[in-house]
C-alpha cells in the first residue's frame, strides 16, 4: 500500500472518529420529539409506524435496543443508529472528495503517484469538506436523534462513493460486481427512506462519462433520461407496481378460483423467482453480460426490498402500534402508496381558487372477509373547474391559512385568480427562496435563531443589534459566510479543472435540493422546518468546500509546506461552525420530551381514555408506554387516525393493560367509505333545534333510513337531524361513584348539551365516535382531553371539562363560563403538578431547549397559572403563591425565557403580595414581546411570515398582558405597551409601503 493510500485510509477514519465523538457527546439521552419517539417505540417491539414505514431502520433499532441496560436506555441505543450512520456518512464523504480530487491533478491515471504536497492538499481538502458537513446545521440535527434521515444520508454517501469507485475499475467483471453492490444498497435504502433514489440520474451521468469519453450533448441528455427512467422504474415499478400486480394475483386466486388467502401471493412470488432464474440462466448461456448484470441488480434490489416483509409479519401479530393495519397485500398497497396523505399536484392541475365541480367513482377498495376479499368502498376522483387549472400549479391547497400565505407571497388580491406567472413567482420566492435557499444558507452562512421561520444570519447581520431573546437564542449561529465562500471557490475550481466530475456533483446538488422542491410541491406553513429533507444538496456542496481548500493551495504550486499551512487555516472554518453550533445541537441532559409525556399520562385517572392531537401530542406518550412501561392502562386516542376504520378496530381491542374502548357502534357503522364518514347538517323548516343524543345514536346503530340519503355516486350517507344533542345524566348514580370533586358538586348537571362549533356544518367520523363513547360509557371509563384534541373536534365539549393537570376530564358538571380551564379540580391538580410530575433539568440554563421543547414548558406554566388562579378564587392564597413560586423555581427564565403565559404569572403574583416580582415579570414579558415584534417586522420576509401566521397571536398576547397590567394597578405601563405596539405596527406597514 502506497503512502497516499495509507494516509487516505487513516485520514478517512480520523474524520469518522471526530464525527463519532462529536455526535456521541451531543446525542439526546432519551427520545426526541416528532417522529423520533414513534420510531423508538416501534423499533423496541417491532411494531408498525406511519406509512410508508422504515422496516430496515426498525430492524437496526431493534438490534441496538437489545444492548440497552434498562428500558430507560433503549432510546439512547436507538439514537446510536443515527450516530453511527452519520459518522459513516462523513467517512464516505471524505473518500468521495479524495476520489474526485485525484482527477484534478491527473492522479486517476494508471501509475500516477501524487507528490507530498498533492497528498497533503487532497487530505486537507477532504478533511475540511467532511468536517464542514459534520458541523452543518441540518445534518448535525439529524445525526443525534432516532430518525431515518441520518441512515438515509449514509446510503446516499456510500452509493455515491461506490459509483466513484466503480468508475476507476477497468476490469468489467469487477466493475459489474460494484454495480450489483450498488443495486443491493439501493434496495436496502428503500426500507429506510426514498430520498437517496433521486441521486440515480447523477450516477447515470457518471456511467455515461466512463463509457463514452467523447462527450456529446445528446449523450448527456440521454443518460439523464435513462437515469430518470431507472428512478421511475424503481419507484413506480418495483416499489409500487410489483405489489399491485401481486395483489391482482391474490384477488384472482382467492375470489375467482376460491383458493385460500395468500395463494395468489405464493404463486406470484414463485413465478417471479422462476422468471428471474430463467433470465439469469439465459444470460449466462448466451453470454449477454449487460442483461446478466441488469437481472442481478434487479434481484439484489428485490432482496433489499424484502425488509418490507416485516411490516406484514408484525402487523399480523397485532402489536399495540399498528398503523394502517397492513396485514395483507391489499392493505400493504395502501400503506406503501401513502394513500392517507394528500398528493400535491405536479404539472397541470388545480389552483387553490378552483371549485370542485364533480366527483367520479374510482377503483374499488377491497377488505379481507371471512372467505374472500370483499368490496368495501371505492376511491373518489375529484373533478376541478377547468377554468382554474394551470401548468405547474404551485399554489394549490384551499386551506385558509395556506391561501393567506399564497396571497401574501405572490401579491394576489382577494378573489383574484392566480396566473401562471404568479405560480412561478411563488415557486421562486417562497418554495425555492424561503423553503430551500434559506435552509441551504442556514448550513453555510448562518442561522438567525431556532424560532420557526427564522431567517439567514448574514455575515454583516451577525454584528447588528438584535433583541435579547434572539441574541441569546442558542440556535443563533454566525458562520460569516465562510463555508459558502470556500464552497463557491471550490465550485468554480472544480468546474474549470474537471468538468465531468463537476457535472456529476452539480447534478447531485440539483436533484437532492431544487428538484425535490419541484417534486414535493409542499404547502406553506408546515408545522416545523423541513430542512432535513434537503441535506443531500448540502452534502454535495461540502464536496466543493473540500475543493475550495485545494483551489487556494493550488496557487502555492502544490508544495507541502504551503499546503499544510493553508489546510490549517481552512480548518478554522469547520472549527467556527462547531463552536457556533455546539450549544444548539448539544442535546445532553435533555429529558423533557419524556417527562412531559409522563406528566400527560399522570394527569389521568386509572384506566382512562386520553384524546390527543398530532405527532408531539402522541408519539412521546407511545414511547413512555411501549418502552418504559409507564401508565399502560391509559388508552390514547389520536385525532389524526380517528377517522380511519382500521384504527377504531384496534381501539375496540385490549392493548397492554388497557381494556377495549366501550364503543357501541360496530364496524358496519364506521367502515371507511360508509354512510358515517361525514354527517352533514342541512337546515330545514322542520329543524328541531336539539334532539336526544341517545335516540340519535340508536338510529345510527340501527342504520335507520330516517337519516339516510343517497348520493349521485350511488353511495348512501347519513345526515344530522340537528346542530345540538342533549344527554340526560343519572346524576345520583354519578355522584355515588364519587368521580365529581366535592368542590364542584354545585355545578353538577342532569343534562349535557353538545353542539356543533360555530362554522362547522357536520360531524366527522371521529366526532360521531366520540359522541358514541360519551353516550355509551355510562361514566365507568374516565375520558380526558388535551387542548389540541379539542381543537380537532367539530363538537364543543369545553363547558363540561374539569382540569386536573395537563388534561381535562369530561364530567357532568356545567362550566358557567364555558371556557377550557375554568373548572379546576384543585386537589387533584395540586397533587399532580407539585408531587407527581417530573421536571428533570428544566432549571438548567446549559440545557438546549429549542422551540418545540419550549412549547411544552409553556403548557406546564399555563397549568401552574390555571391552578394558582383556581386556588386564589377558592381563597387559598398561600397555596396559590406556593404553586407560582414553585413554577418559577422549576422553569426559571434563565433556562426557558418568559413567554405569553408569564404575563398571567406576574399578575397573579402581584395579586398575592409578590408585587415587585410580579410587575418585573410582566415588564420583562412585555419588553420581550415588543422587541421581538419590532425585529421580526423589520424586513419584508419576516413581515410576510408574521402577518400570515404570528401577528394575530402576538396581538392576542399583547392584549392579554395589558389586561393583566390593568388588573394590578399598572395602568400607565399598560398604556405604554399599547402605544409601543401600535407604533411598531405602523412603522412596519409604512416601511412595507415604501419598499413596495
Amino acid at each position: 500500500m502506497s503512502l497516499y493510500q495509507r494516509l487516505n485510509t487513516l485520514s478517512g477514519w480520523a474524520a469518522f472518529g471526530i464525527s463519532l465523538v462529536v455526535y456521541m457527546l451531543t446525542i439526546e439521552p432519551t427520545a426526541s420529539l416528532w417522529d423520533c419517539t414513534e420510531f423508538i417505540a416501534v423499533s423496541y417491539k417491532l411494531e408498525v409506524p406511519h406509512p410508508p414505514g422504515a422496516p430496515l431502520f426498525l430492524l437496526l433499532g431493534r438490534f441496538f435496543s437489545m444492548f440497552a441496560s434498562s428500558p430507560e436506555s433503549v432510546a439512547y441505543m436507538v439514537n446510536m443508529v443515527s450516530v453511527l450512520a452519520s459518522a459513516f456518512t462523513i467517512l464516505f464523504l471524505f473518500w468521495s472528495i479524495t476520489l474526485l480530487a485525484q482527477k484534478l491533478f491527473g492522479l486517476d491515471k494508471p501509475g500516477a503517484q501524487p507528490t507530498k504536497g498533492q497528498t497533503a492538499l487532497i487530505m486537507g481538502g477532504g478533511l475540511v469538506g467532511a468536517l464542514a458537513y459534520t458541523f452543518s446545521d441540518s445534518f448535525w440535527f439529524s445525526a443525534v436523534e432516532a430518525e431515518v434521515y441520518a441512515l438515509s444520508s449514509f446510503f446516499t454517501a456510500i452509493v455515491f462513493w461506490a459509483i466513484l469507485k466503480w468508475e476507476r475499475i477497468q476490469n468489467p467483471a469487477q466493475a459489474n460486481r460494484w454495480l450489483v453492490f450498488i443495486a443491493y444498497l439501493i434496495g436496502l435504502s428503500i426500507g429506510v427512506h426514498l430520498l437517496n433514489l433521486v441521486a440515480i440520474p447523477a450516477m447515470a451521468l457518471l456511467v455515461y462519462f466512463k463509457k463514452y469519453p467523447k462527450v456529446k450533448l445528446q449523450g448527456i441528455v440521454l443518460s439523464l433520461l435513462l437515469g430518470g427512467i431507472t428512478l421511475v422504474l424503481i419507484q413506480n415499478g418495483i416499489i409500487l407496481f410489483l405489489p399491485k400486480l401481486a395483489g391482482r394475483f391474490e384477488l384472482f386466486f382467492v375470489n375467482s378460483l376460491s383458493l385460500p388467502f395468500g395463494s395468489g401471493i405464493v404463486f406470484f412470488v414463485a413465478l417471479l423467482l422462476a422468471a428471474l432464474v430463467w433470465g439469469l440462466y439465459y444470460s449466462i448461456r448466451q453470454r449477454k453480460q449487460v442483461l446478466n448484470t441488469a437481472l442481478l441488480a434487479f434481484a439484489f434490489i428485490l432482496i433489499g426490498y424484502t425488509s418490507y416483509a416485516t411490516v406484514v409479519i408484525r402487523s399480523n401479530a397485532n402489536p399495540p402500534i399498528d398503523e394502517n393495519n397492513p396485514e395483507n397485500i391489499l392493505s400493504l398497497l395502501y400503506y406503501l402508496g401513502r394513500e392517507q396523505y394528500q398528493t400535491p399536484p405536479l404539472l397541470s392541475e388545480q389552483s387553490f381558487t378552483a371549485q370542485l365541480v364533480d366527483q367520479t367513482r374510482g377503483a374499488t377498495i377491497y377488505a379481507k372477509g371471512k372467505e374472500k376479499y370483499e368490496p368495501k368502498s371505492f376511491k373518489i376522483n375529484n373533478v376541478w373547474d377547468p377554468a382554474h387549472t394551470t401548468l405547474l400549479p404551485r399554489m394549490w391547497s384551499n386551506t385558509d391559512r395556506h391561501v393567506q400565505t399564497y396571497r401574501m407571497w405572490s401579491g394576489l388580491k382577494p378573489n383574484q385568480k392566480p396566473s401562471l406567472g404568479q405560480h412561478i413567482s411563488y415557486l421562486l420566492r417562497y418554495q425555492m427562496g424561503f423553503m430551500y435557499w434559506r435552509y441551504f444558507l442556514w448550513n453555510y452562512v448562518g442561522r438567525e435563531s431556532d424560532i420557526q421561520n427564522a431567517g439567514v444570519l448574514g455575515p454583516f447581520e451577525a454584528f447588528n443589534q438584535a433583541p435579547t431573546l434572539i441574541k441569546n437564542n442558542k440556535g443563533r449561529n454566525a458562520y460569516y459566510g465562510l463555508p459558502l465562500l470556500l464552497g463557491l471557490i471550490g465550485l468554480f475550481f472544480h468546474a474549470r479543472k474537471d468538468r465531468k466530475g463537476f457535472s456529476v456533483v452539480l447534478m447531485l446538488f440539483f436533484l437532492t435540493g431544487m428538484a425535490l422542491i419541484l417534486y414535493l410541491n409542499s404547502p406553506p406553513n408546515e408545522p416545523r422546518e423541513r430542512d432535513y429533507i434537503y441535506v443531500g444538496s448540502t452534502y454535495a456542496f461540502a464536496i466543493w468546500i473540500g475543493m475550495g481548500v485545494m483551489a487556494l493551495a493550488y496557487a502555492a504550486r502544490q508544495k507541502l509546506r504551503p499546503a499544510l499551512v493553508l489546510t490549517a487555516l481552512c480548518l478554522l472554518v469547520p472549527v467556527q461552525m462547531a463552536s457556533q453550533g455546539w450549544d444548539d445541537h448539544d442535546r445532553s441532559n435533555r429529558y423533557f420530551s419524556v417527562d412531559a409525556a409522563r406528566n400527560y399520562l399522570a394527569s389521568c385517572a386509572p384506566n382512562a381514555v386520553l384524546f390527543t392531537g398530532g405527532d408531539n401530542d402522541t408519539f412521546p406518550l407511545w414511547y413512555v408506554q411501549e418502552v418504559e412501561g409507564f401508565r399502560t392502562d391509559v388508552r390514547v386516542i389520536v385525532q389524526t387516525f380517528y377517522n380511519a376504520d382500521w384504527y377504531i378496530d384496534q381501539l375496540v381491542e385490549r392493548r397492554n393493560d388497557s381494556a377495549a374502548v366501550p364503543f357501541a357502534l360496530t364496524h358496519q357503522q364506521y367502515y371507511n367509505g360508509g354512510p358515517n364518514d361525514y354527517l352533514q347538517y342541512i337546515e330545514t323548516a322542520q329543524d328541531p333545534g336539539m334532539v336526544s343524543l341517545t335516540q340519535f345514536m340508536e338510529l345510527v346503530r340501527k342504520d335507520s333510513k330516517v337519516l339516510r340519503r343517497n348520493t349521485r355516486l350511488g353511495s348512501p350517507i347519513n345526515l344530522l337531524p340537528a346542530r345540538s344533542f342533549y344527554l340526560d345524566v343519572n346524576l345520583e348514580q354519578v355522584l355515588a361513584q364519587g368521580i365529581i370533586p366535592t368542590k364542584l358538586a354545585p355545578y353538577a348537571t342532569r343534562r349535557m348539551v353538545f353542539s356543533l362549533k360555530p362554522g362547522k356544518n357536520g360531524l366527522d367520523k371521529k366526532d360521531l365516535m366520540t359522541l358514541d363513547l360519551i353516550e355509551n360509557h355510562d361514566w365507568q371509563r374516565p375520558l380526558y382531553f388535551n387542548l389540541n384534541s379539542l381543537a380537532g373536534l367539530n363538537i364543543d365539549l369545553e363547558r363540561y371539562l374539569v382540569t386536573q393537570g395537563l388534561t381535562a376530564r369530561l364530567l357532568p358538571v356545567e362550566n358557567p363560563e364555558a371556557d377550557y380551564g375554568t373548572l379546576v379540580d384543585t386537589d387533584t391538580m395540586y397533587q399532580n403538578l407539585m408531587q407527581q410530575f417530573a421536571y428533570r433539568q428544566l432549571n438548567n440554563p446549559a440545557v438546549n431547549y429549542n422551540e418545540d421543547y419550549r412549547g411544552f414548558v409553556w403548557n406546564h406554566r399555563y397549568a401552574f397559572n390555571t391552578l394558582a388562579q383556581a386556588l386564589l378564587e377558592e381563597g387559598q392564597e398561600q397555596k396559590a403563591k406556593e404553586v407560582l413560586l414553585k413554577s418559577l423555581a422549576l422553569m426559571p427564565a434563565k433556562a426557558v425565557p418568559y413567554d405569553y403565559t408569564s404575563g398571567q404569572t406576574g399578575m397573579l403574583l402581584s395579586m398575592l403580595g409578590e408585587v415587585e416580582t410580579g410587575r418585573q415579570i410582566m415588564q420583562d414579558t412585555a419588553q420581550n414581546l415588543l422587541d421581538n415584534l419590532d425585529y421580526m417586522l423589520s424586513s419584508p420576509q419576516h413581515y410576510r411570515t408574521m402577518a400570515s401566521q404570528e401577528l394575530p397571536r402576538t396581538r392576542y398576547y399583547i392584549q392579554a398582558l395589558m389586561q393583566s397590567m390593568q388588573r394590578t394597578g399598572m395602568q400607565q405601563q399598560a398604556q405604554n405597551l399599547k402605544q409601543q405596539y401600535e407604533a411598531i405596527i405602523n412603522k412596519a406597514q409604512g416601511q412595507l409601503q415604501v419598499s413596495g
